[in-house]
């Protein structure tokens, strides 16, 4: 009868704890590139940068693009008004529209006075618009 209690377990070579050591590296290594690529997507294209109100003549909106349409607005911001509310000197602001039922009201309002509520984000989407300021609501000026 032979005695089991002597079971030799072959020796593991240097090779072996090598690649397993490799193997280890490998994957923390993709895990923590894999975490700081998240980290950049989120605060490149989610993260807001600021946020605010603008106020100005809605001069255009308009549902545009190839693949994916987006919804696209034009602001004429007055900073000097000559007489008879006459604008000498203005800015363009350019905004873009996710919500459908907004864009449905700021396309009845051009042409008119308004005030609208802006996140400004860091990166574009291309499915979010072509701005990087993002309109959530507006309000007529009377």
């Amino acid at each position: 009868m032979k005695d089991d209690s002597m079971i030799l377990v072959p020796k593991k070579s240097n090779w072996f704890r090598f690649k397993r050591g490799a193997r280890r590296l490998l994957l923390q290594f993709v895990i923590v590139l894999m975490l700081i690529a998240s980290i950049f997507i989120y605060w490149k294209y989610y993260y807001t940068y600021s946020n605010g109100y603008r106020a100005g003549l809605l001069q255009k909106f308009s549902h545009k693009g190839n693949l994916i349409k987006t919804y696209e607005g034009e602001m004429i911001l007055s900073s000097v008004s000559g007489t008879s509310n006459v604008v000498i000197a203005s800015e363009k602001f350019y905004f873009s529209v996710k919500n459908s039922k907004l864009a449905q009201i700021l396309d009845t309002m051009q042409g008119q006075m308004v005030i609208v509520h802006y996140k400004q984000k860091n990166g574009v989407l291309f499915w979010n618009g072509d701005s990087e300021y993002q309109v959530d609501s507006v309000k007529r000026i009377r």
